[in-house]
């Protein structure tokens, strides 16, 4: 997986996982929902990196 794809699914993953705190913690569902989504979006970068290098392997 290149360091860069690397961190930027980290990043994602990590300000989803905030982004859906805050927003549970406030009580506002449209923002933790949109954490989620950004979460799920880094997940998604991450599983697709490793994906590409168990095909380089």
């Amino acid at each position: 997986m290149s360091a860069s794809e690397k961190a930027k699914a980290k990043t994602e993953q990590t300000a989803g996982k905030v982004e859906k705190e805050v927003g549970r913690a406030v009580g506002n569902e449209r923002v933790a929902a949109e954490g989620e989504s950004k979460e799920a979006k880094g997940d998604l970068r991450g599983a697709k990196e490793k994906g590409k290098d168990a095909l380089k392997g």
